[in-house]
């Protein structure tokens, strides 16, 4: 259920939406009253124009009754030149001439008029008319209509109208805004409840996903494909801690065996023997340890130190300073240079061909050569090729995955940490670059590629 507080996104686009219908409604209400102002009053200056056509027809002199007919056209006086009452409706029989301002025969003007509050023998505010007529012999005189004062948006039941009008289409809109986005944020309001109640041990749940609405559609398809990946990121965690576990566990149960063995017979153990054990568990303790650090570090996208170099030399360096189980034949041409941190290649390099002796018959390919150009340029490659038993094709992915186990001709108890060839992709990766495994007629083929840049 959603709450109407300010800070939520319906509450603002309710109360948004309410302000410009108001605003709109408003300028209209506002352009509505002036017609209906203007209006009015050229209604109130025809009839004051209608008296006056009405009595100058019998305005001649013997013609005029003392009193008017009373008409549509509001209270009417006829004043001479001296300005007495000649005639005037009945509602002013005998009253004063009610407007104060008689023109004089050098006026230009012919039609006056002036709002008085009030006229003489009237009451409250009206607009008068004097309309000059030419009698003879007494000269000029004046027809005054008196006609009700017109407000600039003509009556209160025009404004009252504007102002019913503006509110209801007012609370209309705002109601319907409301209601709509409304209707619209349940699916997100679902979404938000179901997330809420995902925790580790529900990491199968997904969201619903509406069929209207592509925007919140999207939004609930990325929050499920969101969670995909969180419950197969926690899935290989827990493999991988289960699995970390399991080799850290292993070392140290087999070394505690030996010391308390050793400690329950001490004079039946070969001590030089049981601390060389011991310190091939520690060996391997270190290296997983190491490894993990390694793994850490890569993953949190620790900066690199790149520089210029020459992959064949580095390669030759590499290959120079080991002393291997089996023959390795090398092809590294010279000239392939690429900006790497020469540590982080040197550590892949050494991953590549630790798991390539742990598995080789006989010998080990080592190969540097540029590789096909890809669309962002150049490309380095580098190979090791062992000749064991190979790598079916449907473990080439899972094999970089950490602490994985295969078949016993790869497994990682001949030495390895199970760490290297993730470490191996992640360095990579971390270059901008790729890790794979590719055909081969024989063995395991493992091939880097990174960026190339121009020669030193």
């Amino acid at each position: 259920m959603l709450n109407w507080n300010r800070s939520s996104l319906r509450a603002r686009t309710t109360l948004a939406t309410g302000a410009v219908a108001a605003l709109v409604c408003i300028g209209f209400s506002v352009l509505f009253l002036l017609f209906a102002g203007s209006k009015e009053t050229a209604d109130a200056q025809a009839r004051a124009t209608a008296g006056w056509a009405r009595v100058l027809p019998i305005s001649k002199p013997g013609q005029l009754p003392a009193v008017l007919p009373d008409g549509n056209d509001g209270p009417i006086q006829v004043v001479d030149t001296w300005a007495r009452v000649v005639a005037a409706t009945p509602e002013l029989v005998g009253k004063p001439p009610m407007a104060i301002f008689p023109p004089t025969p050098s006026d230009r003007d012919v039609r006056t008029q002036r709002t008085l509050c009030p006229p003489a023998g009237l009451k409250g505010c009206m607009t008068v008319v004097s309309i000059k007529i030419y009698t003879r012999p007494e000269g000029v005189g004046l027809i005054d209509v008196a006609v009700p004062v017109v407000p600039w948006y003509g009556s209160s039941t025009m404004l009252l109208l504007a102002i019913g009008v503006s509110v209801l289409i007012t609370t209309m809109m705002a109601v319907g805004v409301f209601r709509a986005v409304g209707k619209t944020l349940a699916p997100v309001d679902a979404i938000r409840t179901e997330l809420a109640e995902i925790t580790a041990t529900g990491l199968d749940r997904r969201v619903p996903v509406p069929r209207k609405d592509e925007e919140i559609r999207l939004l609930a398809e990325t929050a499920n494909a969101t969670l995909d990946r969180l419950e197969h990121a926690y899935q290989q965690l827990r493999r991988f801690t289960s699995d970390a576990s399991h080799d850290l566990r292993s070392p140290l149960a087999a070394m505690r065996a030996q010391l308390e063995e050793a400690r329950m017979y001490p004079q039946d153990t070969d001590w030089p023997k049981m601390t060389d054990a011991v310190l091939a568990g520690v060996d391997r303790l270190q290296a997983i340890v190491t490894d993990l650090l390694t793994l850490d570090r890569l993953d949190a996208n620790a900066p690199l130190t790149c520089e210029p170099t020459d992959l064949g030399q580095l390669v030759g360096a590499e290959l120079d300073r080991r002393t291997p189980r089996v023959r390795v034949v090398k092809d590294l041409h010279r000239g392939v240079v690429i900006d790497c941190d020469r540590l982080r290649i040197t550590r892949l390099l050494t991953n590549l061909l630790d798991n390539a002796e742990r598995h080789a018959t006989s010998q080990i390919t080592v190969t540097v050569r540029a590789g096909p150009p890809r669309a962002d340029g150049a490309t380095a490659t580098l190979e090791v090729i062992d000749d064991g038993a190979g790598i079916a094709a449907e473990h080439w992915e899972k094999v970089f995955e950490r602490f994985i186990r295969l078949d016993a001709s790869r497994n990682r108890d001949a030495g390895g940490t199970g760490l290297g060839l993730a470490i191996a992709r992640q360095i990579a990766h971390a270059h901008q670059g790729t890790m794979t495994i590719q055909d081969s007629e024989r063995g395991a083929r493992f091939v880097l590629r990174l960026p190339q840049r121009d020669p030193l």
